[in-house]
């Protein structure tokens, strides 16, 4: 392994361990506020899907959303579309599906080059691995928009893969810090 994959899985594995502490600490979801700044991002069918996201999730999620603003507007850029913002919100609301707890979790996402590898199917670990498209179809269902279904399609995926305008994914990839 060369010194630029090394570096990468460091920075992985810290993100990790970073994001396992976060589901911990502090327990429960967004504060109120937060859930309040939300509401208005997200249509019916999307605001329902947030909602049976994990108080963790929902936490990280507001996080990123607040850093594509950020992002955005440091760019001179006019104020971020609702769909950029709901994909924000939302890319990772696949997980729900899975039904895992934190430490489930945790192994799950220890697990899943094993599980990719294995085709295992429809267990909670596989259906945990295989969150970004099954979000994506919770979104479409949900009557999101294409951009929000499309971002949490291929939020996993290389750069070079995305369909995304290149602004709008850089910006969404480097808040998700994953």
């Amino acid at each position: 392994m060369g010194t630029h994959a090394r570096l990468s899985r460091i920075r992985h594995l810290r993100h990790l361990a970073k994001r396992f502490a976060g589901s911990l600490w502090p327990p429960g979801g967004p504060p109120a506020e937060d859930e309040a700044w939300v509401a208005p991002w997200l249509g019916e069918g999307e605001l329902a899907l947030w909602r049976r996201m994990s108080g963790p999730d929902r936490r990280h999620a507001v996080g990123v959303a607040r850093r594509v603003v950020a992002a955005l507007f440091a760019a001179g850029d006019a104020p971020p579309e609702r769909p950029v913002i709901a994909a924000a919100l939302l890319h990772d609301v696949g997980k729900v599906d899975a039904g895992l707890g934190t430490f489930g979790r945790a192994v799950a996402t220890l697990a899943s080059p094993v599980v990719r590898r294995s085709g295992s199917g429809d267990s909670r670990l596989a259906r945990y691995g295989r969150h970004d498209a099954i979000g994506a179809s919770l979104l479409e269902a949900a009557g999101a928009d294409p951009l929000t279904v499309t971002w949490a399609r291929e939020h996993h995926l290389p750069p070079a893969r995305w369909t995304l305008p290149a602004p709008i994914a850089t910006a969404l990839k480097a808040a998700d810090d994953d």
